[in-house]
């Protein structure tokens, strides 16, 4: 191991890795370059995309595989900052739908982590939902992830429900596990997707490309279907430049519903990571003017059997203002 050097991002640890080490799998062989480094923590930091080969006149390349043999030369191994053991209560208000001595269900807002993370450990749901609920939430399901049975990405607003008690915590896990939870979202598209109703069926995964970025996949990944419902279409009728979608997931894995809208080629509005082409010029303009800045994207709709009392809840929630005024602004095209 050369040397490092501490950014706000965390570590920058840079291996030389020698002919005597070449040619062996990637993760025993950076192990064995540099000692600080656990091979179960450097093959974690490849998944992650994390590790990368410099080479000469060119962007380091990203190393994805940790079971590839590896070229001599030097490594840059991105290392993140510590995350404290347990999370810290944080007095952040809360949207309360539900509650009661097993479960809290709360209507999320954009720019709110479920959980901790490195680059993001606290202002998270785990932190208010610890406040919240004071000790009693404390542990269940994991230290770092105490209640989470699910999650919505950060930019994503919406319903979520979280366990108060171990046996609310695995009820929960069990149903969302067997998919027999009700779950709609409503998405605001960049064109229409077509046909106008329809079942998405596929494999999804990280990519081969960007370990950070989920893809479909011919084989491997994890089955991802998805039922959507073109509700309604904004510019001209044959030739729509936006759309909201009601999509009900039958299964939910990572980024499940963005990939699928951007398979069909109308990713979500504003969508950082898939939304890849600008939209129409006015629906452009529209955003710009909004200030919009995330994936226009909103869990509606959760409903479920309660674990403990077996009573049947459903909660459904409005756009969010943000999401509410890109809409009222599409409807004025």
């Amino acid at each position: 191991m050369d040397a490092s050097e501490t950014g706000a991002g965390g570590e920058v640890v840079r291996i030389a890795l020698g002919a005597d080490l070449a040619g062996q799998r990637l993760d025993k062989a950076l192990a064995g370059a540099a000692p600080d480094l656990s091979r179960a923590r450097l093959q974690a930091l490849i998944a992650a995309g994390q590790v990368s080969l410099v080479v000469k006149g060119r962007a380091p390349r990203p190393m994805t595989d940790g079971k590839a043999k590896a070229p001599a030369g030097t490594y840059l191994v991105l290392v993140p900052p510590p995350v404290a053991a347990e999370p810290e209560p944080e007095d952040i208000p809360l949207a309360v739908l539900y509650e009661d001595a097993h479960l809290i269900v709360i209507d999320k807002p954009p720019g709110m982590a479920a959980h901790p993370a490195p680059g993001c450990e606290t202002g998270t749901l785990v932190n208010a939902l610890l406040f919240h609920c004071g000790a009693s939430l404390s542990g269940i399901g994991g230290v770092a992830r105490p209640g989470i049975v699910h999650r919505l990405d950060k930019e994503t607003s919406g319903v979520m429900v979280a366990a108060k008690t171990d046996a609310a915590h695995q009820g929960l896990s069990a149903l969302f596990a067997t998919h027999d939870i009700d779950r709609m979202y409503v998405a605001l598209t960049r064109g229409a997707p077509h046909p106008a109703v329809g079942t998405i069926e596929t494999r999804l995964g990280r990519s081969p490309h960007d370990r950070k970025k989920m893809a479909v996949l011919k084989t491997g990944g994890r089955e991802a279907i998805t039922h959507y419902r073109v509700e309604k279409t904004f510019g001209a009728p044959d030739r729509p430049v936006a759309a909201r979608v009601a999509c009900r997931l039958e299964t939910g894995r990572t980024h499940q519903i963005r990939v699928h809208m951007a398979s069909k080629g109308s990713p979500c509005l504003g969508d950082p990571v898939y939304g890849a082409g600008a939209p129409a010029a006015p629906v452009k303009a529209a955003i710009v003017e909004l200030g919009f800045a995330r994936q226009a994207l909103h869990a509606a709709v959760l409903g479920f059997v309660h674990p403990i009392t077996g009573e049947t809840l459903r909660f459904e929630t409005p756009l969010p203002p943000d999401m509410a005024a890109l809409e009222a602004a599409l409807e004025a095209l």
